[in-house]
């Protein structure tokens, strides 16, 4: 066998190898799932995707297991053999996806063993896997269980774990008992899920982050996200939908009867990292008082094209004026933030400040006074005009975003999330102080209207003669 013989079979030999090797191609090409790679990149310890049917998350979530069972993570640093569970609601579910999913990455030769539990080990497709050994690349062995959430609580206790995945939505005490598993190693959990239970626990402490846990990471995937589904397949599957199926088979939004109020945030787009303010971008402070509610104070800034900046955010139930406005002017120090002439913070606040309190013959307004503190109470408090004025800035007619949170502002984010429709027009008043205060301030604001196209020579010396004719039917 000469040279070019050897070479042409070794690149055969290589070739086959990657043929068999699917993890080779995911995301690789012209065609990324940009979602997917974000949540591969993600290093928080509990990683949520939220997903439409055929958005790819589950893809995903087969693959993270294969990396790191294999030890060849792209983005994260697996050192030896690791060891976890994949948890499906069913161990038919398990059978029909996930497990079929993560044997779809798995090449064959990286399989030591195969324990069945329902099933022959020679047709292991076809069966209910137990557990998998897998072969990794630092020449030791790492195992792949799976469990199902109808085995109950009691099958999920006792065993350390580097790593958890949830195909779907589990019941909150096998997601707790899970978070138990992974604690001694200081492990991951991560789930991939299409949001049809409505609000459940994964709503109020994944979405919403009530504990405000900084280890907490989500993301949506919609099927526009995916680059594989043709447009006729999207049509097809909207055909037999109903409009709030399709919320959440398509986009991944939780099923709820009112809905939220502002689809359009999106904490990708809308929450950002805090940067040292031009200043002159300082306008107002924008307060909704509370004293068993919490006060509500937010920080306004506008750039020079009208992008609105909340910079800082004040947020305590149960204390009183002195107390807010000591730290009203603590946090203004620490931001530099202007005075008027007379050495005052300005704000906007509720017109119901104006009224005395049976603990004081002063309103809440006179008593901010009292420390420096001037509050505007001519708001406009027109709900549904204010939801409207805060959904253009969010996103515009022209689809720009026009309205930017610091990440610092943790209350008004999670209430902007949580913000969602009741009966009639209204909004479900709870959890709503932020909400108030954001749309005094929004509507204290120049409506952000499309701007009128420039005219051209044509147009402009049409509408010269219109005025000029409508001033002499005048006279």
């Amino acid at each position: 066998m000469n040279l070019v013989e050897e070479i042409l079979k070794i690149e055969k030999i290589q070739n086959d190898r990657k043929n068999k090797n699917k993890l080779h191609y995911y995301n690789t090409g012209d065609k990324k799932h940009l979602k997917q790679i974000a949540f591969h990149q993600c290093y928080k310890k509990n990683r949520w995707v939220f997903g439409g049917n055929r958005s790819g998350k589950t893809e995903c979530g087969a693959v993270e297991v294969v990396y790191m069972a294999r030890g060849c993570h792209p983005y994260r640093e697996v050192c030896g053999a690791t060891s976890g569970w994949v948890v499906s609601l069913s161990t038919q579910v398990q059978r029909d996806v996930a497990q079929s999913k993560i044997l779809n990455y798995l090449n064959p030769d990286w399989i030591e063993d195969i324990v069945m539990t329902k099933g022959r080990k020679d047709n292991y497709q076809n069966g209910v896997i137990d557990y998998i050994l897998i072969k990794n690349i630092f020449g030791s062995i790492s195992k792949i269980g799976f469990k199902s959430c109808d085995q109950g609580r009691e099958k999920f206790q006792g065993t350390s774990l580097d790593y958890v995945w949830f195909d779907e939505e589990p019941p909150y005490d096998i997601y707790q008992e899970c978070r138990m598993r992974v604690l001694d190693k200081n492990g991951d959990i991560f789930a991939t899920m299409t949001p049809l239970k409505g609000m459940t626990f994964v709503y109020d402490e994944i979405f919403m982050n009530r504990f405000n846990d900084d280890n907490i990471w989500y993301e949506f995937m919609q099927w526009d996200d995916n680059p594989h589904i043709s447009e006729q397949a999207k049509n097809a599957m909207k055909a037999s939908m109903s409009e709030q199926e399709l919320r959440s088979r398509q986009y991944g939004e939780f099923m709820d009867v009112g809905g939220r109020v502002y689809p359009e945030f999106d904490e990708n787009v809308h929450v950002i990292e805090p940067f040292d303010l031009p200043y002159d971008w300082q306008d107002k402070l924008s307060i909704d008082p509370g004293l068993k509610n919490p006060l509500s104070c937010h920080w306004y800034a506008v750039d020079y094209d009208g992008n609105i900046y909340i910079v800082a955010e004040h947020y305590e139930k149960e204390k009183d004026i002195e107390y807010h406005s000591n730290k009203i002017h603590e946090i203004s120090n620490q931001l530099h933030w202007h005075r008027n002439s007379n050495g005052m913070l300005e704000a906007m606040i509720d017109s119901a400040a104006n009224q005395t309190t049976l603990a004081s013959r002063k309103s809440v307004a006179d008593l901010f006074y009292d420390y420096n503190i001037l509050v505007n109470t001519n708001v406009n408090k027109d709900v549904f005009s204010g939801i409207q004025r805060v959904k253009s800035y969010l996103k515009n007619s022209n689809g720009e975003v026009k309205l930017f949170i610091f990440n610092t502002c943790k209350n008004l984010i999670r209430e902007i999330k949580g913000y969602r429709w009741g009966k009639g027009d209204s909004p479900v008043k709870v959890d709503d102080h932020s909400m108030d205060e954001l749309r005094y301030y929004i509507m204290s604001r120049p409506e952000n209207k499309k701007p009128k196209p420039e005219l051209n020579i044509v147009q402009r010396e049409k509408e010269r003669l219109i005025r000029l004719n409508k001033a002499r039917r005048v006279m």
